[in-house]
C-alpha cells in the first residue's frame, strides 16, 4: 500500500516526479522507504545532504511530523534550494525544516558538536560521501540510521565510502536494490 498525504502535498510530490531526471530526484520507491525508515525508528532529528527541489526532504518532513521531530536539510546551490523551499512551504512543513545552503563539507565542518541526527539522507556530490560519512560521524546518536543514495548507480564514485562504513565496526550495513541503489547503515 502507498502512503497517502494530503491533497496539495500529493499533488506538490506527482508534479516533482515529472522533474526527477532534471532535479537528479530518488525514485518514489526510495521515498517511501526513507518515510517508513523514520517512523519507524520514531526518529526526531534528521540531516539531508542534497535537498535539490525538495522532493526527498518532503519524504522525510512528513514522517517527522508524525514523529514529533526536525529536518535540517543542506543545499549547495540556492537556486535548488529557494524551490525546496517553496515546496516546503506549499507542504506546509517549514516549521519543521532547517535550510542550510552552502557546500555540505563546509557546513558540517562547522556544526556545533552539540547537535545531534538519528537519521541521515545523503544524496549529493558522490564523490565526497566518505567525507560526508566522518564529518557526520560525531553527530550521529547511538542508534542513527545513515541512508546513501546512487550506490549501484555511481558505484565507482562511491567505491570508498562503501568501503568506510564496510570498515567501521560500528556500523551494520547493506545495499538495496531500488532504482539508483541505497546504503543503508545503522549505528550499533
Amino acid at each position: 500500500m502507498d502512503i497517502v498525504f494530503d491533497e496539495v502535498t500529493t499533488e506538490v510530490l506527482s508534479e516533482l516526479e515529472k522533474t526527477q531526471k532534471s532535479f537528479w530526484n530518488i525514485p518514489r520507491t526510495t521515498g517511501i522507504l526513507l518515510n517508513m525508515f523514520i517512523k519507524m525508528m520514531n526518529a526526531k532529528s534528521a540531516l539531508e545532504i542534497g535537498t535539490s527541489n525538495g522532493y526527498s526532504g518532503i519524504w522525510i518532513a512528513k514522517a517527522l511530523k508524525e514523529t514529533g521531530g526536525r529536518l535540517t536539510t543542506i543545499e549547495y546551490y540556492d537556486k535548488r534550494q529557494s524551490i525546496a523551499i517553496e515546496n516546503f512551504k506549499k507542504c506546509g512543513l517549514m516549521d519543521l525544516v532547517r535550510p542550510l545552503q552552502g557546500s555540505a563539507c563546509d557546513i558540517l565542518e562547522v556544526l556545533d558538536i552539540s547537535e545531534k541526527f538519528d537519521f541521515v539522507f545523503i544524496d549529493a556530490n558522490k564523490r565526497e560521501y566518505v567525507k560526508y560519512f566522518e564529518l557526520v560521524k560525531p553527530h550521529l546518536t547511538q542508534k542513527a540510521m545513515i541512508v546513501a543514495d546512487n550506490i549501484t548507480s555511481h558505484a565507482e564514485k562511491v567505491q570508498t565510502f562503501i568501503d568506510a562504513v564496510d570498515a567501521d565496526e560500528e556500523f551494520q550495513y547493506t545495499i538495496v536494490d531500488v532504482p539508483g541503489g541505497i546504503l543503508t547503515a545503522y549505528r550499533n
